[in-house]
């Protein structure tokens, strides 16, 4: 398999603008690969840099390096916003895939906040529980993912501890749905992501060395965002065409969804959406109003509803939360 080149260098023939990949940023700087799978670094132009990881852009020579003179169409965008800023992750994503681990206790309101940013997307994601060699605290974690299957999406036991005991560690079935796709990596600081990039990317320290090298940034990369290929899944008997890429990034303690409006939040939670429109009045924020059809389906004492009344909470903290920011 064709593996990109991690040398910077200069391309010839630079009157033409030439197509490119961002694989990594930092600062001022960013990382391009060319289709042919060489590197260079690239500076945006205007005072700004507006381009992540997965953008694919249009590039020219500019010295021994390159400038981009172009931001290509995104199809998405993963992104966090709070009060201060906004934090972009990558673009072009196939999946989001949503790590956690049984311990330290993940938080479901960070994890609900990060698939409403995937699912505000229209991006698909994966949850992956970490630690199923841990039997009682894995055991207490994925039933509290129980909401999160019922609903639909795929969660995965898997166990990354080079000590596990676990005869089937999981790596592969989750592999399963990551060939041939464009993945994002994400999840809190200690959950497993750099394990799980070193796993499927046998190069991936040497090759986040270099791209610092060539950057100048040192151990300040580590807080920044990159593109791997994955050999480990495109190597196999059997590989669909597409390439398979992982996006590594910064681990994170906060999740901020101020770039959504309250009244679209239902609509980016899959258990809420399934009843929306029996509400009746069409502009039924959910919380306390009579005639809801999202209250009536949430589980209390007496009954059992298709919504957790964990679920329902977290719904009613964030609509409170991007209600007020609003002001």
């Amino acid at each position: 398999m064709r593996k990109p080149h991690q040398t910077v260098i200069s391309p010839a023939g630079a009157g033409d603008l030439s197509a490119g990949l961002v694989v990594a940023t930092y600062g001022r700087h960013c990382m391009v690969e060319t289709p042919q799978g060489r590197r260079l670094i690239c500076h945006p132009r205007g005072k700004k840099n507006q381009v992540v990881v997965g953008d694919q852009v249009l590039w020219q020579v500019a010295g021994d390096e390159g400038s981009i003179e172009k931001l290509q169409e995104r199809r998405n965008l993963f992104y966090r916003q709070d009060e201060i800023r906004t934090k972009s992750f990558a673009a072009n994503l196939d999946r989001v895939l949503i790590l956690i681990a049984a311990d330290p206790e993940y938080s479901e309101s960070q994890l609900s906040r990060a698939l409403v940013a995937a699912e505000a997307e229209r991006i698909v994601p994966i949850i992956a529980l970490n630690k199923s060699d841990l039997t009682q605290a894995f055991a207490q974690a994925w039933a509290r993912l129980a909401p999160y299957r019922d609903m639909g999406y795929q969660v995965l036991p898997i166990s990354l501890s080079p000590r596990s005991a676990v005869a089937d560690d999981g790596v592969a079935a989750l592999c399963l749905h990551l060939q041939g796709l464009t993945t994002l990596v994400l999840g809190p600081s200690g959950s497993g992501k750099s394990t799980l990039i070193n796993r499927l990317v046998p190069d991936a320290q040497v090759e986040t060395g270099e791209i610092s090298l060539a950057l100048n940034s040192g151990k300040h990369t580590t807080t920044s965002t990159r593109w791997y290929w994955v050999p480990a899944l495109d190597e196999r008997p059997g590989a669909n065409l597409a390439r398979t890429a992982l996006i590594d990034s910064p681990g994170f303690q906060e999740f901020g969804l101020h770039h959504i409006e309250p009244t679209r939040l239902a609509d980016c939670m899959p258990d809420l959406r399934a009843h929306v429109g029996g509400c009746r009045f069409y502009n039924c924020m959910h919380l306390h109003e009579p005639g809801c059809a999202v209250l009536a389906q949430v589980e209390n004492e007496h009954q059992t509803g298709s919504i957790s009344m964990r679920r329902h909470r977290i719904y009613a903290q964030l609509f409170e939360e991007l209600s007020q920011q609003r002001w």
